[in-house]
């Protein structure tokens, strides 16, 4: 018996060491072409920008790339979205030459306007969507993005109207429906709002259906609605998160404090990335003087959001 379990083993293990050449033979396979795989100079200049952490960092590498023959039209768009947030400038430039190589691909125009917006050229805006619009009358996007701009701008009304033509071209695209709910919600058009939610029903899922009708509720002062459907909405979806931050800030109109603490600590519980929840409850907590628990809770913001420096102090600026 101990013979066969002696010659059993290193048998076993020679078995185990010709698995693990096979295996790293065929890793190294698949790997080596893809590390030896020639890259043009516009992707090498992309993937070292993509890994920079700043702006000013990445001009240096993207910036030559509007003289490049080599670069497409989509490196060209994505070269001015890494270098949006801080040099606009350099961004425009390079969206230019996207339009110049390829004048009849929308994507170019949104982005266009995009950078318009960030350098407040509003004819720039306008021109640019207008001829997204011309060069694709059924795509939904252009009307998407002017309605993000007015909101923006604070333009509710003109927001509703942009995004009732962006679902009037895509009536089946839930997050442009519920975009739309919520704009026609905040422009207090309710009536329209829940009529426009019941179209949805089948292409969005019946909890998230339940959070926008209590949305739609509480912008209408009617809370006491609004947490039977927030309820209803974790009711049906235990995992719904951003259901129960919304029952959270309903119960704290309602004047439920310890209610609205457990449904905003159970929808941090379960989106730990976003720190909306624990943002909400320190601000209640402040409002309501509350100074010792705020403390606490802004320990918890800089321990897991320290990034987010700005959304701290503004939700949980400790008197």
């Amino acid at each position: 018996m101990q013979e066969a379990e002696g010659v059993r083993k290193p048998g076993m293990r020679r078995g185990r060491r010709s698995l693990l050449v096979v295996c790293t033979v065929a890793v190294v396979i698949h790997l080596v072409p893809l590390l030896l795989l020639p890259r043009t100079e516009p992707e090498q200049q992309l993937f070292i920008a993509r890994a920079m952490s700043t702006v000013p960092q990445r001009v240096a590498f993207l910036r030559p790339m509007k003289d490049d023959a080599q670069a497409t039209t989509a490196e060209l768009r994505e070269a001015a979205s890494l270098l949006l947030g801080g040099a606009p400038d350099e961004a425009h430039a390079l969206a230019l030459e996207a339009e110049r190589r390829g004048p009849e691909e929308v994507e170019t125009q949104l982005l266009l306007a995009r950078i318009c917006d960030v350098e407040r050229m509003s004819r720039c805006v306008r021109t640019a969507l207008s001829r997204a619009e011309s060069l694709a009358p059924g795509d939904a996007r252009p009307d998407v993005l002017r309605a993000e701009l007015l909101e923006k701008s604070g333009d509710v009304a003109g927001a509703a109207d942009s995004l009732e033509k962006a679902h009037g071209k895509a009536p089946e695209d839930a997050l442009i429906g519920l975009r739309y709910v919520g704009m026609l919600s905040a422009a207090r058009r309710g009536d329209e709002a829940l009529a426009v939610l019941r179209k949805l029903e089948g292409h969005v899922p019946p909890a998230r259906i339940l959070v926008e009708q209590g949305r739609v509720h509480g912008r209408e002062g009617r809370d006491a609605e609004a947490v039977k459907l927030f309820r209803a909405a974790v009711a049906e979806d235990p995992k719904l998160s951003v259901g129960h931050f919304e029952l959270g800030l309903a119960w704290h109109r309602l004047g439920r404090l310890d209610a609205a603490e457990e449904a905003l600590r159970r929808a941090d519980r379960l989106a730990l990335a976003d720190p909306k929840a624990l943002a909400a409850l320190c601000a209640i907590q402040l409002k309501e003087q509350r100074i010792d628990d705020a403390r606490l809770t802004r320990m918890d913001l800089e321990r897991r959001f320290s990034g987010q420096p700005e959304l701290i102090r503004q939700s949980c600026s400790i008197p």
